[in-house]
């Protein structure tokens, strides 16, 4: 790689990390709109085929989420908490803006009955997982190896929505009722919590990156437009209801800021 490709490369990785935190928000919706997200797939699957070129991408690309995840933990939950609807809106515009992707990367050409099908299939994965009992996990368990053990397994759970676009890894955390806790050991770098957690997320990562591989390769658009339905499902869960009359406006300027920015990006792409 040049040194540009790994400077995007990186910055690409912080840009997805800092989506990571917001619950509903999909860090692997942005890595498709960032046209990074085949890569991504591609580099954790075959890993083995290509390694020093896949360990040099995946390296930088998690440098650089890392960094994101830290740099941002703490203003982006700041802006939640002191503007929570504009926020919001904010969000639901970058999801609503990558959508024309999905469509160009599905390649439709001709409606067919399949097309809302499969579409439908993804928003109801979506509704499913957010009907998870919330709290059902401990976010506060003491030292030891059975919270060693079940962090590692919130890791793997959460690998799925890390590697499926629209699938939010921050909410799936909110439904185990881990959130709050990786959030504080992210912003104070609590290893004893954020090592068995990533170990998870990295045993879940491989399995999950190769059968979507195959499932790009094999059946691209119905693959595509699935990934489409969990992004649209994730706007659900997103929605955090109508704001009242002197917040609408602003609320309608950061939708369509959202929209702008990451539709602009995506065409860029």
């Amino acid at each position: 790689m040049t040194h540009k490709e790994k400077f995007l490369t990186a910055l690409k990785g912080l840009v997805v990390g800092g989506t990571m935190l917001v619950p509903g928000a999909s860090g692997g919706s942005m890595a498709i709109i960032l046209g990074v997200y085949d890569r991504l797939v591609s580099s954790v699957s075959s890993f083995m085929k290509h390694k020093r070129a896949s360990f040099a991408f995946l390296a930088l690309f998690a440098a650089g989420g890392l960094l994101g995840m830290v740099l941002f933990a703490k203003p982006l939950l700041a802006l939640i908490e002191r503007y929570p609807m504009p926020m919001r809106y904010f969000f639901l515009g970058a999801v609503a803006g990558g959508i024309p992707l999905m469509f160009r990367e599905a390649k439709v050409k001709r409606f067919s009955w399949r097309l809302p099908v499969y579409i439908l299939i993804g928003i109801v994965v979506v509704v499913l997982i957010g009907l998870i009992p919330v709290g059902k996990a401990q976010s506060e368990m003491e030292a030891g190896i059975l919270s060693f053990l079940l962090l590692a397994v919130a890791g793997f759970i959460a690998a799925v929505a890390l590697v499926l676009p629209g699938i939010s890894v921050s909410y799936l955390l909110l439904l185990m009722g881990l959130y709050d806790e990786t959030m504080r050991a992210i912003s104070t770098f609590y290893l004893p919590f954020l090592i068995p957690l990533g170990l998870g997320l990295l045993a879940g990562i491989v399995p999950t990156a190769k059968v979507l591989e195959r499932a790009m390769v094999s059946h691209p658009q119905p693959t595509y437009l699935i990934m489409l339905g969990f992004m649209l499902g994730s706007m659900a869960e997103l929605f955090p209801g109508i704001p009242s009359w002197p917040e609408a406006l602003l609320c309608l300027a950061t939708f369509a800021a959202g929209f702008i920015i990451i539709w602009a990006i995506s065409r860029k792409g």
